[in-house]
């Protein structure tokens, strides 16, 4: 029997990633974000938001528009108020994919 995992650690994992590719992608689509001042604004470094972008983390994409709106929606608040409500957005998406069951996960690896 594996250990347990809460909601939070599987999302930490599997989730994150795919959040955290899509926060960039808008904030460098929509905002005209370069990829050091997405870093800064997300509290990554740069190597990270390159990897974002080559798909070397986050492999996976969202299509859902609905999750799509949202997570634009958390990039505005994001480039409105700064770094300081990256983790508020960022768990924000992430109860509204457990809620709609977006990114299924085992308590048990």
């Amino acid at each position: 029997m594996g250990m347990l995992k809460t909601p939070c650690e599987y999302m930490q994992w599997h989730g994150l990633p795919i959040i955290r590719k899509e926060l960039v992608k808008c904030l460098i689509n929509n905002y005209g974000l370069n990829q050091k001042e997405t870093a800064k604004v997300l509290g990554l470094t740069p190597a990270a938001i390159s990897q974002y972008l080559s798909k070397k983390r986050g492999k996976i994409s969202i299509v859902d528009s609905d999750i799509l709106t949202e997570i634009n929606i958390s990039a505005e608040m994001i480039i409105n108020n700064g770094p300081s409500v990256v983790i508020i957005e960022i768990c924000r998406i992430c109860r509204i994919l457990r809620k709609h069951n977006m990114l299924s996960f085992s308590i048990i690896e």
